[in-house]
């Protein structure tokens, strides 16, 4: 009879820790990307009384006696499915939709979290709400704007988002023109011509007008251009750019250089430009020219961004310059469920979670991120609720054997009276 009054015990045990986790599933039912978890349960040591005996001449084979001594915590598992996705309109909520995990950091080890309640701090890193810690990922190039996602991501991998700071300025160097010269009138040389204007910036950001005259040649087929500067600019440069006569596009002087000179005031040196002109054409249509692009700007401080998918972070400046200015790191793990929880709603690694692997979003197998968003509690409380009157039953069950056998221990008791 104790037998079965320690089995009874061991089953209220295990139920008391069934009873907590449904308990910590319910507090955390509007917990921002919580995980739920449940305990499993295992038959703890059998005792044999008879082995069992194989069938022979006289007699058929009997199985084995045993009695059970009761039930154990097998383990607590987390229930890593996707929860639902609320919108926020804030552009810092991230939510990741798929498999994977926000990195963070306190400057001394790395956690892991699929909670996206990020935030800017005073000088502009995007940061974990709830603890301070920084998002990582990779920083753009401040000139340029490329993105090296190969470079290794610790700790120290923080991403800034420099609002209202001033970006570089950068000199132009090329321009692209398109349009088209009329093929259709040619009476003589310099008769036909058109102009077209293009802004370029200097090395301080300033910037300078320059028209670009094309001129009919005598030569058939072949247009000349010159440049020259406005206000105190003078621009230096001339070429001639010839055409396919089959079909109008440029078969020669599809490039060309020019030399910028600012006013003596300004004290900047001359500086060339790179012209481009191999999309141009000579239909026989009206003559319209015009730069495409040109890669210079002028200063300009960051106004707003926005997170796309694959976590880039793009901000727009008020010069009009729309630039990549990081993008956030994720990682995955072989067996997230061997992860080990921190509190806070962060994870570290175990020996059995596997080694993470860093990369982009939305690359070999990690989820999307959804800015305006975030991920929602995955307990479902109808389950919860289903689980804590299975648990209360089976609680009750074995207080009930506990009592029988103290009931049957003091009628023994009482035989010698």
């Amino acid at each position: 009879m104790l037998q079965a009054m320690l089995a009874g015990v061991a089953s209220i045990r295990a139920q008391q820790t069934r009873m907590n986790a449904i308990g910590n599933n319910l507090a955390n039912v509007n917990t921002t990307a919580f995980k739920s978890s449940r305990v499993t349960f295992q038959d703890m040591l059998a005792q044999t009384v008879r082995g069992a005996t194989a069938p022979n001449s006289n007699l058929g084979g009997m199985n084995p006696i045993q009695i059970g001594l009761g039930v154990l915590t097998a383990g607590t598992d987390t229930n890593n499915e996707q929860g639902s996705l609320n919108g926020t309109s804030r552009v810092t909520d991230l939510a990741i939709q798929g498999n994977g995990f926000f990195l963070v950091s306190n400057g001394g080890r790395v956690a892991y979290t699929r909670d996206g309640s990020f935030d800017l701090d005073a000088r502009g890193d995007l940061v974990h709400r709830a603890t301070g810690e920084r998002v990582l990922g990779w920083t753009a190039d401040a000139a340029t704007g490329v993105i090296d996602v190969n470079a290794p991501i610790g700790p120290s991998s923080s991403i800034r988002v420099p609002m209202g700071q001033r970006t570089a300025v950068q000199a132009t160097t090329n321009v692209n023109w398109t349009g088209n010269l009329d093929s259709r009138v040619f009476v003589e040389p310099g008769i036909q011509e058109t102009q077209a204007v293009v802004r370029v910036y200097d090395s301080l950001g300033s910037s300078h007008d320059i028209t670009i005259t094309y001129t009919e040649s005598a030569t058939p087929n072949q247009w000349d251009w010159s440049v020259a500067g406005a206000n105190g600019t003078v621009a230096v440069g001339s070429g001639s750019i010839t055409f396919d006569p089959n079909t109008g596009s440029v078969i020669g002087g599809g490039v060309g250089t020019m030399t910028v000179q600012p006013p003596g005031s300004t004290g900047i040196s001359p500086f060339d430009v790179d012209l481009n002109f191999s999309s141009l054409s000579q239909l026989s249509t009206e003559m319209q020219i015009q730069a495409s692009s040109q890669n210079g700007f002028a200063p300009g401080s960051l106004t707003s961004f926005t997170i796309s998918a694959d976590g880039v972070i793009t901000g727009l400046f008020t010069n009009g310059l729309t630039r990549p200015i990081g993008q956030i790191s994720m990682a995955i793990f072989p067996n997230p469920s061997g992860m080990e929880r921190m509190g806070a709603n962060l994870w570290r690694d175990t020996n059995n979670s596997g080694v993470p692997v860093y990369g982009q979003p939305r690359a070999n197998g990690r989820g999307s991120i959804n800015s305006g968003f975030l991920e929602q509690s995955n307990v479902d409380i109808g389950n919860e609720f289903t689980e804590l009157i299975v648990t209360q039953r089976g609680f009750q069950s074995n207080t009930r054997v506990v009592t029988t056998v103290d009931e049957m221990l003091q009628d023994l008791i009482n035989m010698k009276r």
